[in-house]
């Protein structure tokens, strides 16, 4: 079976790669440069594509024109608390990214006739995004139905989602199953030698791993409080 894979290079995608790479003869992952705020994370999307050996394009796609996020426009990304994350949506939610995106993956999946799309979405430890919801995703898959030539011949595209009921901390422990090389993935929403550490994305992988019972293997610019104290426990046996 042919399959694309959604890889951001942040940790969700690259489980979702293992996890293709597992289910699909053939795997074809695809990354975009959209304007975001830094291009760490399409580096440790290549990383991770050369680590699997599978296809990967990186398509050019220009969200900084319309703005209106703190990954593709002037605005701070916030610090925010663990508690605080999903009350509301946050100023790192770019508007219909995954729509836009998952179009694009439709077209390319349609034009080297591949049977899914994988997406790394998931609807529990996650930053409130309206795009990460199971309904949405029912919603997408009617689109890949109605919209394209294989779906009218009733062969649709089926969209995969297999991280969207899974906590941040079963998502580390499928992929510490799979061997995925976390040291190579980037999830800070800020481009830096190192991760910061206070971004939503950081305080959501760290509490992961803490919950999954491992190390996060990147380095980074400060440890909120909970991760310090699970590293001191930790060590102290």
């Amino acid at each position: 079976m042919k399959c694309v894979v959604l890889l951001s290079g942040g940790l969700d995608s690259a489980t979702t790669l293992a996890i293709a790479v597992e289910e699909c003869s053939e795997v074809h992952a695809l990354s975009f440069d959209y304007g975001q705020r830094h291009s760490r994370e399409l580096e440790s999307a290549k990383r991770i594509a050369e680590h699997y050996g599978v296809k990967h394009k990186i398509i050019p796609l220009d969200l900084r024109s319309i703005g209106g996020s703190a990954l593709t426009d002037d605005i701070e990304v916030p610090e925010r608390n663990l508690e605080d994350i999903e009350k509301e949506i946050p100023v790192t939610y770019v508007p219909a990214r995954n729509t836009i995106l998952l179009s694009y993956a439709l077209a390319y999946a349609e034009v080297i006739d591949a049977d899914r799309i994988y997406i790394g979405v998931n609807a529990l430890d996650y930053s409130g995004y309206p795009d990460c919801r199971p309904e949405y995703i029912r919603a997408f898959q009617e689109v890949a139905r109605l919209g394209t030539k294989r779906g009218v011949e009733g062969r649709p595209i089926e969209i995969r989602t297999p991280l969207i009921h899974m906590t941040k901390a079963e998502i580390i422990k499928r992929g510490m199953e799979l061997g995925v090389p976390y040291e190579l993935t980037w999830s800070c929403y800020r481009g830096g030698e190192k991760a910061c550490g206070r971004c939503d994305s950081c305080l959501l992988r760290l509490k992961g791993f803490m919950e999954a019972g491992y190390e996060d293997p990147l380095e980074y610019e400060s440890y909120p409080e909970f991760y310090l104290r699970y590293l001191e426990e930790r060590r102290k046996g």
